[in-house]
């Protein structure tokens, strides 16, 4: 028998099933267990991009201190699929279990000597109860759900709850799926005991945190922000936002009448919902497209326009692994230089990084508000682990009396009184001129909406110095956009530190737990976690401080480094790149091994920690 890791409300699951099987729910049932029970989790689901009969997984991440990242290694393995068997079982920890339905028993040779197997008849089991082929499949993974909280000791109480809230008007499948729990409960309760020495405890340490994936805040921000119309086009893992947003909007923008207070559009590609939004944008409304990487390419002629003609749209890139002949159902930070650079000629445009589904909340009604200021396309830039993944977050905050911000717009009495206007004029030195909404005035306020070509009144000009000079213009309003977009935020080190560490967005939750290891170690590491595009002092102010910083990012090219050194004019020699790009979520045991080797090439020695540390 291999040594036996024992462990109280922290460890990792994962489960190996067969996409199309049933398994999500079940494994959705299960994780949510342990939050009822008051343990804090971190579920992620890893999926292909086929609809059934490719390997998917769903992870675990069970742990009272209430991580939020991936850890890095699996302490049980739920290995439910011959395919990707010797692989799920070399992710298993030294002294590690592998739970499998051993109706036909494996060899010895397909194990390792240093994990604990543990073995159910779960086949034969369903074959006995069941006589319908499907019946068989849905309820192996409920028995296989139930025999699991018998091993780690989740109350029986709690998952039949969760199912009856799961199958609640559903009478016909609410007593089969508790029965079929139950069968598997029963059986490891009685024949498997002890076999596991990964147990839960209830706990009080989720506290106030509400559990909701990043695409469904964000469009709930959408909803608070003011937004009206939203025209999409589908694409793997934006398409969920927009399906809520509909689902939000059906409840909260219904008028006294009955009558629907927005529109949404699915749109026949990318290139029209994005016209859609602009058209919107120019006419008053607050308007979003939710979209992936594949999509913003071909929005960009169009994103380009509305930069030039300073039309008001946001843009919530749910990023992924590349486009659809890559990895669509895989997680990337990897349109970060195609947003921020998006379009023809010198165009800048404003990004928004969140780092979870409470921020993904914030920050779409930020940009919204952001987009009227500037006149501009501002993009909120998730990916797949932050927008479809359900994660434990703050509680969002919703303000009955928060007011739009609609930037400069010029009114109707304005125009009357003879105030002059200029589409293109600054008139305050801040770089964003005012608008006119149409219909405000009969006579006065129009104006033709162009590309690059027109001088402060929106007068057809291709002369050198108007060109130059509504660029100039463009470039101060975009660092007039510093003092708007949320600021960096510092985790200082509580000792002295050489080194720093930039990061941003999904990467957040796997960073704070390496910091924390990295200091058990010796090594001390200031962090700053960037927010947004465009860059302010801040950044270039804490390069400075430090010999060396980390810049984490999890795409090949280290696309925030090359934005740092591009337009935050930072020494490339000061960065280094630490680069996950793999398609899963980045791990906290990633980032301490990355920067410990690193460290050690730079012949630096940790400090020591005291001994009354």
């Amino acid at each position: 028998m291999a040594k036996r890791i024992e462990a109280v409300n922290d460890f990792v699951v994962k489960f190996a099933n067969v996409n199309g099987s049933g398994s999500a729910s079940a494994n959705e049932l299960f994780a949510k267990s342990f939050l009822r029970m008051g343990i804090p989790v971190s579920p992620r689901n890893i999926f292909p991009s086929n609809i059934q009969g490719l390997p998917t997984w769903y992870e675990v991440r069970v742990t009272e201190r209430g991580w939020l990242g991936r850890r890095g290694g699996v302490d049980l393995m739920v290995a439910m699929n011959p395919q990707t068997w010797d692989q799920d079982i070399a992710e298993v920890e030294p002294g590690g279990y592998v739970f499998y339905d051993d109706t036909r028993p494996l060899p010895a040779s397909k194990f390792r000597p240093d994990v604990n197997v543990i073995g159910m008849p779960l086949t034969e089991i369903c074959n006995t109860n069941y006589v319908d082929a499907r019946e068989r499949q849905l309820f192996k993974n409920i028995i296989y759900v139930g025999a699991l909280a018998a091993l780690l000791g989740i109350e029986p109480e709690v998952v039949a709850e969760l199912i009856g809230e799961q199958y609640k008007g559903k009478e016909k499948l609410l007593m089969p799926n508790v029965k079929a729990f139950h069968m598997g409960f029963d059986y490891a309760r009685e024949r498997l005991k002890d076999a596991l020495g990964l147990k839960v405890q209830r706990s009080e340490a989720v506290g106030d945190s509400i559990f909701i994936d990043g695409n469904a805040a964000a469009a709930l921000g959408c909803v608070y922000g003011g937004a009206t119309v939203c025209a999409w086009y589908p694409i793997t893992p934006s398409s969920s936002l927009a399906e809520a947003f509909q689902r939000y909007c059906s409840r909260l923008r219904i008028d006294e009448s009955g009558r629907n207070n927005y529109a949404i559009v699915q749109a026949e590609d990318e290139l029209a919902s994005i016209g859609m939004v602009i058209g919107a944008g120019w006419n008053g409304a607050r308007a979003f497209t939710a979209t992936s990487g594949p999509g913003v390419s071909l929005m960009t002629e169009f994103i380009g326009m509305a930069y030039f003609a300073e039309i008001p749209a946001t843009i919530i890139n749910v990023q992924r692994g590349g486009p659809s002949t890559g990895m669509p159902t895989r997680t990337q930070q990897s349109d970060v230089l195609a947003c921020a650079y998006a379009s023809h000629g010198d165009t800048k445009h404003v990004l928004l990084f969140p780092e979870d589904p409470k921020e993904c909340f914030e920050f779409a009604a930020q940009a919204l508000d952001l987009a009227d200021r500037l006149q501009t396309p501002v993009f909120v830039m998730t990916d797949l682990d932050i927008g479809m993944n359900q994660r434990l977050c703050k509680p969002l905050e919703w303000d009955d009396a928060r007011s739009y911000d609609r930037g400069k717009v010029m009114t109707r009495d304005e125009l009357e009184a003879g105030k002059d206007f200029g589409r293109y004029l600054d008139v305050d030195g801040d770089g964003i001129p005012f608008r006119t909404l149409p219909g405000t005035h009969p006579k006065r306020g129009a104006y033709f909406t162009r590309g690059t070509t027109k001088d402060r009144y929106a007068r057809y000009s291709e002369a050198g110095p108007d060109y130059v000079d509504n660029m100039r213009r463009l470039q101060k309003k975009f660092e007039t956009a510093k003092s708007m977009v949320p600021k960096p935020l510092l985790d200082a080190s509580a000792r002295p530190a050489r080194f720093g560490a930039i990061y941003y967005g999904s990467t957040s939750p796997a960073m704070h737990e390496a910091l924390e290891a990295l200091a058990t170690t010796g090594i001390s590491i200031n962090a700053l976690r960037v927010r947004a595009f465009p860059f302010q002092d801040e950044i270039a102010d804490f390069v400075a401080s430090h010999s060396k910083v980390f810049v984490i990012e999890q795409n090949r090219d280290a696309q925030l480094k090359t934005l740092l050194v591009n337009d935050a004019g930072i020494n490339p020699a000061n960065l280094i790149s630490v680069l996950h790009y793999d398609g899963t979520p980045i791990t906290a045991r990633f980032i301490t091994n990355e920067i410990s080797q690193i460290v050690r090439t730079l012949n630096v020695r940790p400090i020591k920690k005291d001994k009354a540390a």
